[in-house]
């Protein structure tokens, strides 16, 4: 059998702030689900997102410690409507107190783009194909 990608797994520091913030991005997530540890979801098309609290973390790698500030951990790309809605996204997302990383631009590949840090540093790129 050939291995598939399954599952996308994050390590939250405030896994109610980040769980508000992916919801904010279009996730089912349920609003009970930040009084858990583990958290997981199936998104459309079967691929599963988790996250984890650090302590969740820790049980299976005792020594565990994020990334340094200034590494970036990874990034999750998610697909807009519009440009106009990357704008928007953008800007709600700011306002909410989310650092942004990169203004919305027109990249030479013929997408709107921009990024924006989750609660944990990871950088998530809004993007949308133009006309």
């Amino acid at each position: 059998m050939t291995p598939r990608l399954n599952m996308i797994g994050l390590v939250a520091d405030d896994l109610r702030a980040s769980l508000a913030f992916y919801r904010r991005l279009g996730l089912d997530l349920p609003e009970e689900a930040a009084d858990q540890p583990h958290v997981e979801v199936t998104l459309p098309g079967g691929l599963r997102i988790a996250w984890d609290t650090v302590e969740v973390a820790r049980t299976t790698y005792p020594d565990w410690q994020p990334p340094a500030p200034d590494s970036q951990r990874m990034a999750l790309a998610f697909l807009c409507d519009s440009p106009a809605e990357v704008d928007t996204l953008y800007a709600e997302l700011i306002a909410a107190g989310h650092p942004g990383e990169k203004e919305p631009w027109d990249a030479f590949w013929g997408q709107r783009y921009a990024v924006v840090c989750d609660p944990d540093g990871n950088t998530v790129d809004l993007f949308a194909w133009q006309s």
